[in-house]
């Protein structure tokens, strides 16, 4: 350890955070979390800890650290995962054990919705809420949160009440212990504690608390008094994530951007654009967001694209003009700061759509052949584009790609939604009057659509009756 590596260390707080340990060319090469900073730092550098060997190697090029105070544990672990997803340093690949993250996923909108865990998020219309690094720290905070927001695990309802019901640790929907527009409400409010809303639940259920015994409505006033104590407890038990508090300053490429497009503070919320389609067919737009640095799956949003053809300009014109229509302004909100996946044209095509919307918002665009910064301005009433070109190690960079990659995962996960629902349709699901059980009834008889298409109006009545056959038949001329 060299001698101002050893006088940086002194001054490792003892708070909660994330370290990143750099090589002597200053790249970041590992990133870590700590529930305390300083003893979790230096752990790496006493000579009587025993290491394997691949943490040998990774203290041995360690040249720098630096360091990112935050206010909790959990938020030291979602910042970890975020900042890994974004700088790939090679010693956190080397070294774990774990093949992906862990996300928290919770299906409001199945007949029986639970809380499950999953690596792999999928865009089935469940909520996922993450990525952890650490599934024991997020397993354990859900298990304590579970006393003040009772939620099920199981696959299927089961006859009777389980055994956490009883706990009321579940809500027991089978029993009818909790109607399900409680329950749903209650997952809500589970959902806003894992987002980070803390203090505005917290708040709600203090107000609702004091009406209730004003009111003297004791029993409801109980309820909430008893989610009150649980979140508590909570907080002695273990150290929980409130990202309202996250401090964006300390995230180096959300400051380096700021000082690219001389913003007067970082960019809170950054809104990613990509456009996926094949051969011009089934095309759709992507929206990703990021607050304060880290991806917001809640906000995602997708467009089905109605300009046909080939045309990314048109395409991408359309989607930002969608958008920033007024009534999504009024219900998404408005971006700090606009991606757009893409060179001049599809930057320039943006602007032309912002500009038609009556607002002015910062916009950037990253071309993927180079990975060059385009940075829109106006010139005497002329749109001009100036090119910037960063290392690829640039954490600038590095926070662009994972917001363009991001939003290019989303949108070919919806084309190909869209791709094989149309290649699952048949030309008798076009034919007004003719549904699900008449298709099925028809295919059944004739053994496929081509051949259903090719019958006799005749051998069609026999099936359908005389008046489906006709309108089949129509529809063929």
């Amino acid at each position: 350890m060299n001698k101002k590596l050893e006088t940086k260390l002194k001054d490792l707080p003892k708070t909660p955070g994330v370290y990143f340990h750099k090589d002597v060319s200053g790249e970041i090469i590992y990133v870590g979390k700590a529930a305390n900073l300083r003893n979790r730092v230096r752990q790496y550098f006493q000579a009587s800890r025993v290491r394997d060997p691949k943490t040998d190697v990774l203290v041995s090029e360690i040249h720098d650290t630096d360091w990112m105070e935050l206010e909790t544990e959990l938020d030291a672990l979602f910042v970890e995962a975020e900042m890994i997803r974004r700088l790939y340093p090679r010693f956190n690949i080397l070294l774990r054990d774990d093949k992906s993250f862990s996300y928290v996923r919770i299906d409001l909108k199945s007949d029986y919705p639970r809380v499950g865990f999953t690596r792999r998020p999928l865009d089935d219309g469940a909520t996922y809420l993450g990525p952890y690094m650490s599934k024991f720290s997020i397993s354990k905070a859900l298990k304590y949160l579970r006393r003040a927001f009772p939620y099920s695990t199981h696959t299927t309802m089961p006859k009777r009440a389980c055994l956490q019901a009883q706990l009321g640790l579940c809500p027991g929907l089978e029993a009818d212990m909790t109607s399900r527009e409680e329950y749903l409400k209650n997952l809500s409010q589970l959902m806003q504690y894992l987002k980070g809303n803390r203090k505005a639940l917290t708040n709600e259920f203090e107000k609702k608390m004091n009406q209730a015994a004003k009111d003297k409505q004791f029993e409801e006033a109980a309820k909430f008094r008893n989610k009150l104590f649980a979140l508590k407890a909570l907080e002695q038990k273990i150290i929980f994530s409130d990202r309202e508090n996250l401090d964006i300053s300390k995230d180096q490429g959300l400051v380096g951007l700021a000082d690219l497009l001389a913003l007067p503070e970082p960019p809170r919320r950054i809104e990613g654009f990509d456009i996926s389609h094949m051969q011009g067919t089934d095309t759709v737009a992507s929206m990703v967001v990021f607050v304060g640095g880290v991806p917001d799956k809640s906000e995602y949003r997708k467009f089905k694209l109605r300009v046909p053809g080939n045309d990314d300009f048109a395409h991408m014109n359309e989607a930002l003009g969608r958008r920033l229509s007024e009534r999504n302004l009024k219900s998404w909100g408005k971006p700090d700061l606009l991606l757009i996946d893409g060179g001049k044209g599809q930057v320039s095509a943006a602007w032309k759509a912002m500009e038609a919307a009556g607002q002015s918002i910062p916009m950037i665009g990253l071309a993927k052949r180079y990975e060059e910064i385009i940075v829109p301005k106006l010139e005497n009433g002329k749109l001009v584009s100036e090119v910037v070109q960063l290392p690829h190690s640039s954490n600038i960079v590095k926070l662009l790609q994972r917001i363009r990659d991001e939003s290019h995962r989303f949108a070919v996960s919806y084309h190909s939604t869209l791709k094989r629902s149309r290649q699952t349709t048949s030309p008798l699901d076009e034919i007004v009057g003719i549904g699900p059980l008449t298709k099925k009834k028809l295919i059944k008889h004739f053994g496929s659509t081509s051949r259903v298409m090719e019958a006799s109006q005749a051998d069609l009545a026999a099936v359908v009756g005389v008046q489906k056959a006709q309108v089949i038949s129509d529809s063929r001329s």
